[in-house]
């Protein structure tokens, strides 16, 4: 379909100035959508070299990128495995070599044209003449501009050819999500672009993502590459857990993905409290544990969370959550008022939630706390958002908290990611006690997630329906745990 096809053009013939017609091709563009282990990448490295190798276009130009040079190097590197694999393509039969590869480009002797590997970055990319343009990952680009600019610099060729090629991601990523809607409205007839072929594989909307026949669907190697096996047992591993089914579908399954609600079901959540009741034990029951402590510091007027996370050891299989919130007091009674679904009265009447003095929360509060944490438990270490932290962490410091067993946590994805797979998977499992505590489990209740372009995910704050701060210091109190103290969670395994 893609070769194919051609056209009849008037073209000025260069060696007698005079008009004629020839026949080019139909199509100048390729979108391919298509999942993971589809065998994409190979794909797309076959196709640059068979235009820019095979075609023997004089002085031909062929560029390839992707997000940034390290993930262009993946089609950039399966061409240069094609030429060297090929029989008689890298060298004549005397043995002369045709085509010379170097780290960074492709050259070829016969025709004088070369293939650059290019960066992510758009600067220094005009004045290009491309004849071949390969774009991998369109999900994860910044921006258009080097697609922009590289085709706006193809009119000198007769038929240039662009071949992009992409997996789905998140629909909150403008430019790949715009660039797949471009693609189906080519499709569906929407947008007039008959010089553009798309080729999509992905399950429809409506489509039950459970049922093994709808699979071939999107992944047309199936059996091949990616295996049955390797379907099923990832299946297995996500059904039942809402970030892991999104990240299924979107990888294995090429449906767009949003930020996800509901991310930890009741169910779950209430599997993992032994005794109904039992947070108000916990404290007392667990004195002088190994521990590692979090906090989430609100801003003003909201609440704040400090939890304790103790993890297995001799006398107890499971890890044990113990949270402490707080709220400014003068804010109580609105409080009850605006949101009657909660009972924050009872909560203040049963400790489960705190109040400090006046309309806005008091550090000082919290402070005491802190340290009063590090007498009750065996601390280990200590976490914090830094944001809207630095004058409790300076008092901390000035206390006599010793610096080293306190840990910057950004609410990143780099830093909180992991943290979050790991409380997950101690949820999914059942090897977490919380022991029912009231605000925990409403935060729970309501916490969602975000992702980033690799569809890594952790608690959301903005796009939750109420406050997750307990959720988030709770997270960030296995992830010191985990991973800088040696505790391995194997994650899979728990929930399997």
């Amino acid at each position: 379909m893609l070769v194919g096809w051609k056209k009849p053009v008037e073209i000025i013939d260069p060696a007698t100035h005079e008009e004629k017609t020839i026949y080019v091709r139909i199509f100048r563009r390729l979108d391919l959508w298509i999942p993971r282990k589809n065998g994409k990448s190979e794909f797309l490295a076959a196709l640059a070299v068979l235009f820019f190798v095979l075609e023997k276009i004089q002085g031909a130009q062929a560029y390839v990128f992707a997000r940034d040079e390290k993930q262009a190097l993946i089609p950039f590197n399966k061409m240069v495995q094609i030429i060297e694999a090929a029989d008689g393509l890298r060298e004549d039969r005397q043995g002369n070599e045709r085509i010379t590869i170097n780290a960074k480009n492709i050259y070829l002797r016969e025709t004088a044209s070369l293939c650059q590997l290019l960066t992510g970055s758009p600067k220094g990319k005009h004045g290009k003449s491309p004849t071949v343009t390969v774009g991998d990952e369109i999900h994860e680009w910044k921006s258009t501009e080097i697609a922009d600019t590289l085709r706006q610099g193809t009119g000198t060729r007769l038929q240039p050819i662009e071949l992009y090629a992409s997996t789905a991601g998140r629909r909150q990523d403008r430019i790949g999500f715009d660039w797949f809607k471009e693609s189906m409205e080519i499709v569906e007839g929407v947008v007039d672009d008959p010089s553009t072929f798309v080729v999509y594989f992905g399950i429809a909307e409506d489509d039950d993502w459970t049922d093994e026949a709808i699979w071939r669907k999107a992944n047309p190697s199936l059996g091949l590459t990616p295996t049955i096996d390797h379907l099923r047992a990832e299946a297995k591993k996500a059904k039942g857990r809402p970030a892991k089914e999104a990240v299924f579908q979107c990888y294995h399954l090429n449906r767009w993905v949003d930020d996800v609600a509901g991310w930890i079901p009741r169910s779950k959540w209430d599997a993992c409290c032994a005794k109904p009741g039992s947070w108000r034990d916990f404290r007392e029951e667990n004195k002088g544990r190994r521990a590692f402590l979090a906090t989430d510091i609100s801003a003003k007027r909201d609440i704040t969370a400090l939890v304790a996370v103790l993890p297995p050891d001799e006398t107890h299989e499971k890890w044990i959550v113990i949270p402490r919130f707080w709220i400014p007091e003068e804010t109580l009674d609105v409080r009850a008022e605006d949101d009657k679904r909660v009972n924050w009265h009872h909560w203040i009447e049963t400790g489960a939630l705190e109040t400090t003095p006046g309309d806005f929360v008091d550090q000082g509060i919290i402070q005491d706390a802190i340290e009063d944490a590090f007498r009750w438990f065996d601390v280990e270490m200590f976490g914090y958002d830094p944001w809207n932290a630095s004058k409790l962490v300076g008092d901390l410091q000035k206390s006599g908290l010793d610096p080293e067993m306190m840990q910057e946590i950004r609410q990143g994805h780099q830093s909180m990611s992991g943290p979050t797979t790991e409380f997950e998977g101690l949820v999914f499992s059942g090897n977490l006690d919380h022991g029912g505590h009231p605000v925990l489990a409403w935060m729970a209740g309501h916490c969602s997630i975000r992702f980033n372009v690799n569809l890594n995910y952790v608690p959301d704050k903005k796009h939750s329906r109420d406050k997750i701060d307990g959720i988030v210091a709770a997270v960030m109190a296995v992830g010191l745990a985990s991973k800088d103290f040696g505790v391995s969670l194997d994650v899979d395994a728990m929930v399997a």
